[in-house]
């Protein structure tokens, strides 16, 4: 049957239908609108951006948004953007508060800064060398043949005034005969130049006064000369052998005296300034040949290496019995004293590189970072330039776990200040569900009109939502 208007009753029927489906899908959308905003909240909740938080690092609407509220928005529930004022010395989003469960649970611990006795040391690795000041070369002051070796391998030790090797030489043999010849024309009153001129060549060829007086006494001239170890010490090269024609500029022996060895050390530019000349040292020997030994550093090289731009250090130790061996690796310990400093554990620093911070305990169970400027480091602790102030209590472990907070403190408030102007209603009494005033609808587009409400419908299953007003149910 048609209406007046010429409309059955299917086609009413037809766009009550389309009504009732177009005011669903109305619904179902505004029903995960409320879910989405809700979920933001519970999220801020988790991360410490609500009221409680709010009142717990101070201060009024602008705190409370620095602290990961979100002002502006009292119709949502938990965003209030008043709370009591608390006076702090930081900005309320430099801080985090930790409830003592958790402290316990991840293992906070903290230490007192305080004036301490500083002393740093420094490791390196050294060389043994031999004493370049007890090192000689033998040579011989005539030319003629090796007569005799008494020591024919290098290595071998050989005490003062034990001999090396003889030479024989015509040379020396006529000089003797000439001197012989000078003394009885002496005893004659023929002058004693001949005798005296001999005898000061003989000298210069290192012909000792004993040998001289054995010469005069015996009046036989002896056909070789033997050369003699000058001090204690290692043979560290031979170069001679029997029946080798020799000649002063030739090197027979080279002798090192091991009495005292150098330690050959190397530490970076940067550290140098903390050496100097006099300071002590500690010499650890590898696989424990022998216990720490105490040393001094008696020069520092002038030059810097090139390549490994480090500079070279050297050390004297007393060698007893010869138990340090040349070209040995050595641990070297160099220590100093700083003096009495306001000092920081090492491990309550975290540097970033650019800047150091420290995380500071405070009352209540809040910790913030702050940023300090750090001296010398000595071996447990930094001397503290600017920064903290003695009696100040520092995080020395979980402090990444305390730091990692912080920044996500900051990453929720930098979120929230993100997101102005969100007003979800101003009647606190229906935060959970109020009319969303603060969502102005958008214009229509020019020459367009808005459609036409669509006509009232039944409510969904699951019964009504508060605070948004229902059309009457028609039948």
């Amino acid at each position: 049957m048609a209406d007046e208007d010429g409309t059955t009753s299917g086609e009413r029927l037809g766009r009550a239908g389309s009504a009732h489906t177009g005011l669903r899908y109305v619904l179902t959308a505004l029903v995960a609108l409320v879910v989405g905003i809700g979920g933001t909240i519970a999220v801020l909740r988790a991360a410490g951006c609500g009221p409680t938080r709010a009142r717990a690092t101070g201060g009024g609407p602008a705190t409370a948004a620095a602290d990961g509220g979100m002002p502006g928005m009292p119709g949502m529930p938990g965003m209030s953007a008043s709370a009591p004022a608390v006076s702090t010395s930081a900005p309320a989003s430099q801080r985090v508060q930790i409830s003592p469960e958790r402290q316990q649970l991840i293992g906070v611990r903290t230490a007192v800064v305080a004036p301490h006795d500083v002393g740093a040391s420094l490791r390196t690795v050294g060389v043994l060398a031999y004493d370049q000041t007890r090192v000689t070369e033998i040579h011989t002051r005539i030319t003629g043949w090796v007569d005799r070796l008494y020591v024919n391998y290098t290595g071998k030790a050989v005490r003062k005034g034990q001999p090396l090797f003889s030479v024989y030489s015509p040379e020396l043999v006529s000089t003797q005969v000439d001197y012989l010849l000078g003394l009885r024309q002496r005893r004659e009153g023929g002058g004693a130049a001949l005798a005296d001129a001999t005898r000061q060549r003989l000298k210069l060829w290192e012909i000792s006064d004993a040998q001289i007086a054995r010469l005069e006494r015996t009046q036989q001239p002896e056909r070789t000369l033997t050369l003699y170890s000058p001090f204690d010490g290692v043979v560290l090269e031979r170069t001679t052998f029997a029946g080798q024609y020799i000649t002063p500029d030739m090197k027979a022996f080279r002798i090192g005296d091991l009495s005292t060895i150098w330690v050959i050390a190397e530490v970076f530019e940067y550290e140098l300034p903390r050496i100097k000349i006099g300071q002590r040292a500690e010499v650890v020997f590898p696989n424990g040949e022998s216990g720490p030994v105490a040393g001094t550093v008696a020069f520092i090289y002038p030059d810097i290496d090139p390549q490994t731009r480090r500079v070279k250090l050297r050390l004297e130790l007393k060698n007893p019995g010869r138990a340090f061996k040349p070209d040995s690796y050595v641990t070297v310990v160099l220590r100093s004293d700083l003096g009495a400093r306001l000092v920081v554990p090492k491990e309550a620093i975290i540097d970033t590189g650019p800047r150091q911070y420290a995380l500071i305990a405070l009352p209540g169970g809040y910790f913030e970072p702050r940023t300090v400027k750090i001296g010398p480091a000595g071996d447990e602790y930094y001397a503290v330039l600017d920064g903290l102030q003695a009696g100040d209590r520092v995080v020395t472990s979980a402090q990444f776990l305390i730091d990692s907070e912080t920044n996500l403190q900051a990453a929720m408030q930098s979120m929230s200040m993100s997101m102005p102007g969100m007003e979800m209603g101003k009647d606190k009494g229906k935060g959970q569900g109020g009319d969303m005033k603060g969502m102005p609808m958008p214009p229509a587009p020019s020459g367009t009109k808005r459609p036409p409400m669509a006509p009232s419908a039944p409510p969904p299953p699951g019964g009504e939502m508060k605070g948004m007003p229902m059309p009457a149910h028609q039948h």
